[in-house]
């Protein structure tokens, strides 16, 4: 499959970018072998809530597009500034907030 005219893809699926214990150093998951066709790859580490994954994805895509335009070179700070809206939470558990990983450009 030829990714390489895709900037970008946001996968929200539980444990998309999560490595193994044999394997520790080495994220050799879908995100990863998207990264080989995309640039820029946003994924999770661990399993999470639908409604953390609603939450994150709105401020993400709100942060991403906020001009109205897709720019794939904003996704590391889009996710960023996703993740710091969410921390403000403290009912909602770290391990929910810090799941999404950006991988990329």
């Amino acid at each position: 499959m030829d990714l390489s005219r895709h900037q970008f893809a946001f996968l929200s699926a539980c444990e998309t970018v999560f490595g193994t214990f044999s394997t520790p150093d080495e994220v050799i998951r879908l995100a990863a072998g998207l990264f080989a066709g995309v640039k820029s790859v946003v994924g999770t580490l661990w399993k999470v809530d639908d409604s953390t994954v609603q939450r994150l994805v709105e401020a993400f895509y709100t942060n991403l597009c906020g001009d109205g335009t897709m720019n794939s070179k904003r996704a590391a700070p889009a996710l960023h500034r996703a993740v710091q809206s969410l921390a403000s939470d403290k009912d909602m558990p770290l391990a929910q907030r810090i799941v999404f990983v950006h991988i990329g450009m």
